[in-house]
């Protein structure tokens, strides 16, 4: 293990006691001290955390098991998170893979703990889980920091809109990346601990060494600003700024300034979602940022409707949010079935029309609690609404109701967890779906294949007919079945996220389908294998 930095020269008692008990004599200067002893006097070694198993959630939680990962080269699966797209084009793959990647996990062998971790918080990063990502380099201690570790942690300070978490890691994070943001780090740290003088000595310095120039300098300005006794004022002007970094991001909802909306269109999807998890910005402003971040998995249909149910009681609530909060009410309270279906029909839009997918999510438990005896106009939306928040067995009670062949039916031939007889060739042959119904019928045959619902002889059949080529091989399928076979849950989801390499469902290969949906299956995940399954029927 990695010792920690020698401990700073302490108070001016002539001696002190060790955790072993013994005296250190006043002639004996830090310098002279075994660092060893230094570090156990600073932290003992029960205190510390080892970098064999790191990750904030355990079984309690819902996390994974420890040996999720098994025998598989650490080189191997830092290289995958390294390769994996985010965000995923699947809502409930995306859940899957947040909760792999913080877990409470065995590091892997051939890689640094720390390191390991780092990627890790990266990938998080990219998937919008800013949240997430920090839990997982705070499991790590300070003494063990690498230099990868140092710049993604300094990465989820600015994705979560915290530069005081900065503080603790300026000093060790300037000598072991010398990147340049360590430097203004160290000025804004000196201002939030109350040294306004000396922060703004290190800025003046920064700025005649160009450290930093314009909009970068001027937000570092107005953190050190904000500090006790900061005593200056900077406004942010965003005139000339056609690009928004992480840096300027993570200042800027720390500061309480306002990001203009079309900036976030020159960066990545996941700067959306980091500012929907902002505990900083005002609930009417990030509006859109809560939507897409609920779609795409990072934030629950119980959070958005919390968060709804919040706007509903605010005085700033914009006027089609408001509608949207009351019509959700209505789902809940109207005292008839078709009163309750008229409210999240009126928040889906037309029947037929393509529907947000967060308005889905948004009225999943309200879907689940309409009876059956409700006039449906469209049962796809109600069924894939209830899927959403993973509702299988409410979904599977209209199974007698749906038409036969629609979408509904087969995504509730997909969820349904108490599903036990095969599902015949002529079934899978009724099936026309709603839009692309030939991509739509290749995706159902994967996903019904995969979760063992078909025979042998109707999954060749199908197979044929259909052109999907699942039995072909390569790397990747290659991989998948090693991992399979040695049974790494982890592993799996990570080989999945590969097989995602797609900004849509429409690009996702019903051949990978099936093999994703397989695998998980295999390794004991067969939730999420349904759900994914369904996911693909909704959104194709």
């Amino acid at each position: 293990m990695v010792q920690p930095l020698p401990a700073s020269p302490g108070d001016s008692s002539t001696t002190a006691a060790t955790p072993s008990g013994e005296e250190v004599p006043e002639e004996a200067t830090p310098a002279a001290i075994d660092p060893a002893i230094l570090a156990q006097y600073e932290m003992p070694l029960a205190a510390r955390r080892s970098l064999a198993l790191v990750g904030p959630a355990g079984p309690r939680e819902g996390a994974m098991r420890a040996d999720s990962f098994g025998q598989a080269d650490g080189r191997f699966l830092s290289e995958l998170m390294r390769r994996t797209a985010a965000p995923q084009p699947s809502r409930w793959l995306s859940i899957l893979l947040r909760r792999v990647l913080v877990s409470s996990l065995n590091t892997p062998t051939n890689v640094n703990g720390a390191d390991f971790a780092a990627e890790r918080a990266w990938l998080l990063l990219r998937m919008g889980e800013s949240v997430a990502a920090r839990a997982v380099v705070q499991g790590v201690d300070t003494a063990n920091y690498t230099p990868k570790l140092f710049e993604v942690a300094m990465n989820t300070a600015l994705a979560t809109g915290d530069p005081a978490e900065l503080c603790p890691l300026v000093e060790n994070g300037t000598a072991a990346t010398q990147e340049r943001g360590w430097t203004l780090a160290q000025a804004m740290c000196s201002a939030l601990s109350g040294n306004a003088a000396t922060a703004k000595s290190q800025i003046a310095a920064a700025r005649r060494r160009r450290v930093a120039t314009g909009i970068d300098l001027q937000l570092a300005q107005k953190v050190v600003g904000a500090g006790p006794g900061g005593g200056q004022a900077v406004t942010i002007e965003w005139q000339g700024v056609d690009m928004l970094s992480i840096w300027r991001f993570g200042l800027a909802i720390a500061t309480g300034v306002a990001i203009p909306p079309e900036l976030f269109s020159s960066t990545g999807e996941q700067a959306r979602y980091w500012y929907a998890l902002a505990p900083s910005i005002s609930l009417g402003e990030k509006l859109a940022a809560t939507n897409a971040a609920a779609a795409q998995g990072v934030l629950s249909s119980t959070a958005l409707v919390d968060y709804y149910s919040a706007l509903d009681e605010g005085d700033d609530t914009p006027r089609v949010a408001g509608a949207t909060a009351a019509d959700l009410r209505t789902a809940y309270t109207a005292p008839t079935a078709d009163a309750r279906y008229a409210a999240l029909r009126q928040i889906w839009g037309q029947a037929g029309t393509e529907i947000p997918y967060s308005n889905l999510v948004l009225t999943a438990h309200a879907a689940v609690r309409v009876p059956r005896g409700a006039k449906i106009d469209n049962y796809r939306d109600i069924i894939a609404s209830m899927l959403t928040a993973g509702l299988d067995r409410g979904a599977a009670r209209w199974r007698g109701t749906v038409p036969v062949g629609s979408d509904a039916w087969a995504m509730i031939l997909l969820a349904d967890p108490d599903a036990r007889g095969r599902v015949s060739y002529g079934d899978l042959s009724s099936y026309s779906g709603e839009g692309n119904a030939q991509l739509k019928q290749r995706l159902l045959f994967a996903g019904l294949a995969g979760l063992g619902r078909l025979s042998a002889e109707d999954t060749e059949r199908a197979a044929k007919s259909l052109d999907v080529r699942i039995g072909t091989t390569n790397g990747w399928t290659r991989a998948l079945d090693q991992a399979t076979g040695e049974n790494q849950p982890g592993t799996v989801a990570l080989l999945a996220a590969i097989g995602m390499q797609t900004p849509t469902w429409q690009g996702v290969p019903p051949a990978m389908l099936f093999r994703i949906v397989t695998a998980l299956r295999a390794v004991g995940l067969e939730g999420e294998a349904r759900m994914i399954a369904a996911e693909a029927i909704a959104r194709a």
